[in-house]
């Protein structure tokens, strides 16, 4: 356990305070095939209505995503990508107090979000798919989540793991801060993601999250995503058989504690409520003087 570093996060129509307390992104998938809830939101008047309850429950930020990036996923063109997200974006527009995410590897995609209000883009290449994206995050003042990844999401698991794995995320994360800068984007407006389960073996996503206060060297906010992953079902297996997604709800709490207790600011998760409620915990932990007074 550490003392969270706090930073002010610039947004275009607001600065966000990280680290007094913990901010809850909710995750929303307008995709029929993400590994979690592919197909339960892919519809724009079900997706709006559960982004605005996530908001209700207690979700500091909602980040809205397009395409499927589970092991093994195929990527999607554009105008495929611009037609699941663009009618929720619009929709939640003037509903939604909370700023919105487009996680995309996209800048055509990013540049229509932020048109249509989005204020941050979660990429999760770290500017190696599309370096333009951070044109767009420069030019409309959007924050930027890069991400550590191994390859691509089609053959992040295929690949060999790294022998070090924090050093491994340490320097992927450095390459993608100096991508951002060379392209005007200042740090002031940068996030960082180890990018737990994308190219790491089950053992090396729980190394990261034990040695999270390593990457926080970095000198940026750290934002942990565990919610409902694969390498919970391994470890929550019965009976030779891996715990659905929807079975690895006290396994997701665990790492978000885990992850706060680390020095994560943001948490990305399905189950906000739930996980709201880790997150207040936690942040007590971390600092008693946030418990109510008896």
């Amino acid at each position: 356990m550490i003392l969270r570093k706090q930073f002010r996060l610039k947004l275009p129509t607001r600065t966000l305070e990280l680290g007094k307390r913990t901010l809850v992104m909710g995750v929303l998938n307008v995709t029929p095939d993400s590994f979690s809830d592919g197909g339960l939101y892919a519809g724009a008047d079900r997706a709006i209505a559960h982004a605005l309850a996530m908001a209700q429950a207690g979700a500091d930020l909602i980040d809205i995503g397009g395409e499927s990036t589970r092991p093994g996923s195929e990527g999607i063109s554009v105008e495929e990508e611009l037609r699941r997200v663009l009618p929720v974006l619009e929709g939640l527009r003037a509903k939604l107090r909370v700023p919105i995410s487009i996680d995309t590897q996209k800048a055509e995609v990013a540049e229509a979000a932020a048109a249509a209000g989005a204020e941050i883009v979660n990429d999760i290449s770290g500017l190696r798919s599309d370096p333009c994206i951070a044109e767009v995050a420069r030019k409309h003042k959007l924050a930027l989540i890069l991400m550590h990844i191994r390859g691509t999401p089609r053959t992040m698991q295929e690949r060999s793991f790294a022998r070090d794995v924090v050093r491994d995320v340490a320097s992927g994360l450095r390459a993608a801060i100096a991508r951002a800068a060379k392209a005007g984007v200042p740090c002031s407006r940068l996030i960082l993601d180890p990018g737990i389960g994308f190219g790491k073996s089950f053992r090396q996503n729980y190394e990261l999250l034990a040695r999270l206060p390593e990457l926080a060297r970095l000198d940026c906010p750290l934002l942990v995503g565990t919610s409902r992953k694969t390498f919970l079902g391994a470890t929550l297996a019965r009976d030779g058989r891996r715990a659905a997604p929807e079975d690895r709800i006290w396994g997701t709490a665990g790492t978000v504690a885990a992850g706060i207790l680390g020095g994560a600011h943001i948490v990305r998760v399905h189950d906000v409520a739930e996980m709201a409620q880790v997150a207040r915990v936690a942040d007590c932990v971390l600092d008693p003087r946030l418990s109510p007074r008896a």
